[in-house]
């Protein structure tokens, strides 16, 4: 049971900080009526323990040891045994005011929840506040029209043959810039490709098109995977430099990820259901697959033969 400082009474309390070091501290009675103080970590801490559990190497990690050192920098060295509603509300707004969108206030949410969670059921804090999850804007997604794809790695395949060969078997898979480098030739059997670095942490198989087997036919000799010899940074570099040739190079959204969410939506436009679609990309809820429901038009037009049906000629 918590033991107010000033009141003696059960509580929370916020001892006044020492120096450059804040606490908060959750005390309580022992049955032998001695009141006992609980250990108290740090952010820095909890992420040092369990950071290499929770998260596998890879830009993911990167992210998430990112995202955990802002909190802790604008935490400023609080040590806790218990984090409260308190203390999450004013991080969130704290993140706003440092102009972070929903959207990344929401990501950074979710990296400190799974420590916490982690360090909660570690034995390490006690008790867990609430996230709230802050509303985002679905926002306009952009992707690649026909014309556009053509006239782009029509430029990248001049510079780089390589660099040509990914591109295509990104937008006709869908696969994340970082999935299809991982690719090693045991990947690949019957036609048909299995990830196994993903975001979520959870393989997925799919066939591949004409385009992305002959994208992938090259020599093996030499080479762990079709894409092996290339990096995040050169395909970056030579895709800036062909987008500025053919004209696109103003606009900040045609970057190599666009490629996921043209093959998103070809698979949309062409009247795939979105369960389907979830599984072909990889997504772990059906919400994140929703951002592309608004261009499956098709299925409403099947709503106009039903309101054009005059209900006085159906019952005469």
């Amino acid at each position: 049971m918590a033991i107010s400082r000033k009141s003696g009474k059960p509580g929370l309390y916020l001892q006044e900080p020492s120096y450059s070091e804040i606490s908060y501290n959750l005390r309580y009675q022992s049955p032998n009526q001695h009141i006992r103080a609980v250990k108290r970590h740090t952010v820095n801490d909890l992420a040092a323990r369990y950071m290499d559990i929770l998260w596998e190497d890879g830009k993911h990690k990167y992210n998430v040891q990112s995202f955990l050192g802002e909190i802790a920098e604008i935490l400023c060295g609080l040590e806790f045994s218990v984090f409260s509603q308190e203390m999450i509300d004013s991080l969130v707004l704290k993140l706003r005011a440092r102009g972070n969108s929903n959207a990344t206030i929401n990501r950074k949410m979710a990296a400190l929840s799974k420590l916490l969670r982690k360090a909660c059921k570690m034995g390490d804090i006690h008790s867990l506040p609430e996230f709230r999850r802050q509303k985002e804007s679905s926002g306009r997604i952009r992707f690649l029209e026909p014309d556009e794809e053509e006239r782009l790695f029509a430029a990248i395949a001049t510079r780089s043959p390589d660099c040509h060969r990914l591109c295509i078997f990104l937008v006709d898979t869908g696969a994340r810039l970082g999935e299809a480098l991982g690719l090693v030739w045991n990947d690949f059997s019957a036609n048909r490709v299995t990830f196994w670095i993903t975001k979520s942490g959870r393989s997925r198989t799919i066939p591949l098109t004409n385009r992305a087997r002959n994208a992938v036919e090259i020599s093996r000799r030499g080479i762990k995977g079709p894409f092996s010899m290339l990096s995040q940074v050169q395909l970056r570099a030579v895709w800036n430099e062909a987008k500025e040739e053919v004209g696109l190079g103003d606009d900040k959204q045609i970057v190599p990820h666009i490629l996921r969410h043209t093959c998103a939506s070809r698979l949309v436009r062409g009247g795939i259901d979105l369960r389907r679609v979830q599984m072909w990309l990889g997504h772990q809820t059906l919400h994140m697959t929703m951002r592309y429901a608004h261009l499956a038009t098709h299925d409403l037009d099947t709503c106009v033969k039903v309101l054009e049906t005059n209900p006085c000629e159906s019952a005469g």
